[in-house]
């Protein structure tokens, strides 16, 4: 099967199977999605959802957030993973907002990218999601989805992007990169993974990565056994 007729059976599935792609983030606005995505790394949205609400109540604007100390805002998001650096982050992007942007968050990519703790994919994600901008990001459960699926060769994120760019249409973008994580949840997650159950990985699934995937599983199982003993 040519990749581009695999991708568009992909896509048809995942219309069937993931017809709701609510943003998982809790957010009012582009500034507190911002902030909700870069709070977001290492750690799960559940618990990101659980730190935020009142984190937005407390400062819900930029210039609100850049009047808080860094300390304050860890008050707030201590359980989250690598919370002292996000914290610092969070308050220098809140001022760089108010002196450079009039207080705005700028629906530009390259300026989001210059932001602190702003990367690639979440500079995408804002620009998806707030602004409506056709983009694909690429998380790491993308990425490793993509591969499964014989879409891309794992070779980097940044191929990955590139890759389901090239085979997907521009206006399914948006819609598709939260499709594929949601999809992944339910049905192809990174570990216990049943191929042969999955409706894409059934059909689609890369034979190589496949055996890879169950070797590693092997290994695993092998060294809980061994603590157990």
């Amino acid at each position: 099967m040519r990749k581009i007729d695999k991708a568009e059976r992909i896509r048809r599935i995942l219309d069937e199977k993931v017809p709701e792609t609510p943003i998982p983030l809790e957010h009012r606005d582009p500034f507190t999605l911002l902030v909700a995505v870069l709070l977001s790394a290492q750690t799960t949205d559940r618990k990101v959802n659980e730190c935020t609400p009142a984190l937005f109540a407390r400062a819900p604007t930029p210039a609100a957030m850049a009047a808080l100390e860094p300390d304050e805002i860890l008050r707030y998001i201590r359980p989250l993973g690598l919370a002292p650096t996000k914290a610092r982050r969070v308050a220098r992007l809140a001022r760089i907002l108010v002196e450079q942007h009039g207080g705005e968050v700028p629906a530009d990519m390259d300026a989001l990218e210059a932001l602190p703790g702003v990367g690639h994919k979440t500079a995408s994600v804002v620009m998806a999601q707030a602004f409506g901008v056709p983009a694909f990001p690429v998380d790491t459960h993308i990425h490793r989805l993509a591969w499964r699926w014989g879409l891309s060769d794992g070779r980097s994120v940044e191929r990955t992007e590139a890759d389901l760019k090239r085979l997907f249409p521009p206006s399914s973008w948006n819609r598709l990169h939260l499709q594929i994580i949601y999809f992944g949840r339910q049905w192809c997650p990174a570990r216990g993974h049943d191929w042969d159950a999955c409706p894409i990985c059934s059909w689609a699934g890369v034979r190589t990565r496949r055996r890879a995937e169950e070797a590693c599983g092997r290994v695993d199982l092998a060294m809980k056994q061994t603590r157990r003993r």
